[in-house]
């Protein structure tokens, strides 16, 4: 089987620049806390082209909506407005999702998914693919901050880790991310795993549980210290509201901790600081823009 040839999208001056660019240290390290990144992946790290599949209730005929039109309308799927007389189909072989799982394949050729659609990306002249986070995972990335990756989409981790390995081996990325944990919360195992007796968590849940592990694994990990900060960054609205209170649970743990919620839109953001008692805003809407998002740094 030939090699896949290495792209390289971006010009010798701007990949020199990349490789140039100094390592920082994290923000607390002179007093020995380090600084923890959780990313959502569609829509806030990048955007790729996999589709979620819904049924007509009557014909069958199925429609093909991309992650942004799913995350404005699932709610209203079968019940009311333009897909009121659709369904969504849970089955992780055929159903509405089948394209966020991996599949069994007959032929070892056949690549997954995830691993399709970001060749795809790749494959385009421009960058648009990049979502209002991939500034900030570049830095957790090439100053190889601990990462989480929690996501949706019901993957193996091996398959996301190959996916994110192809933006190294094409240049937008200048290390291999220093992974703690990949959570593709839809995943049947992983979905057992966080669900913890609920009969039919949502993904917000989910991933309110994987927070929690993560968080937990740091520790173990990496020690404990008063100066360590988490932060996460989602665009779906209705997952940002769980992970806060989740945020404001391990903040009553470890009270000594930072605890950020970042939620991120096609061109701005919010970081959020969660506080015993209260939430309090850092950045809003109105003062950010894509490109100034920061997360700990």
């Amino acid at each position: 089987m030939a090699k896949r040839k290495k792209k390289i999208p971006l010009s010798t001056s701007q990949l020199e620049l990349f490789n140039e660019r100094p390592i920082e240290m994290d923000r607390n390290f002179h007093l020995g806390g380090k600084s923890f990144y959780f990313f959502d992946f569609d829509d806030n790290v990048a955007t790729l082209a996999t589709t979620i599949v819904i049924f007509h209730k009557k014909t069958g005929q199925e429609l093909q909506l991309s992650s942004a039109a799913f995350a404005t309308h699932h709610r209203e799927i079968g019940i009311s407005g333009v897909y009121k007389d659709f369904y969504i189909d849970f089955n992780d072989e055929k159903g509405s999702f089948r394209n966020f799982r991996d599949q069994k394949y007959s032929l070892k050729s056949k690549k997954q998914k995830f691993i399709h659609d970001i060749e795809e990306a790749l494959s385009k002249k421009d960058f648009n693919w990049k979502a209002p986070s991939w500034n900030c995972f570049f830095h957790a990335a090439h100053n190889q901050r601990p990462i989480s990756v929690i996501t949706a989409r019901g993957h193996e981790p091996d398959t996301i880790k190959k996916g994110i390995e192809l933006l190294v081996q094409d240049g937008h990325l200048t290390k291999s991310p220093n992974y703690l944990s990949i959570y593709p919360v839809s995943n049947p195992g992983i979905r057992d795993q966080l669900s913890e007796g609920l009969e039919t968590p949502s993904i917000a849940d989910l991933k309110r549980g994987a927070i929690r592990e993560s968080v937990e694994m740091a520790i173990q990990k990496y020690g404990y210290s008063d100066h360590h900060r988490f932060g996460m960054s989602d665009d779906d609205p209705h997952n940002v509201e769980l992970i806060t209170e989740e945020m404001k649970s391990l903040k009553q743990d470890y009270p000594q901790m930072s605890f950020f919620v970042i939620q991120t839109f096609s061109d701005s953001f919010t970081k959020t600081e969660v506080l015993q008692h209260r939430t309090r805003d850092i950045i809003t809407k109105k003062e950010s823009t894509a490109d100034q998002i920061s997360l700990f740094f």
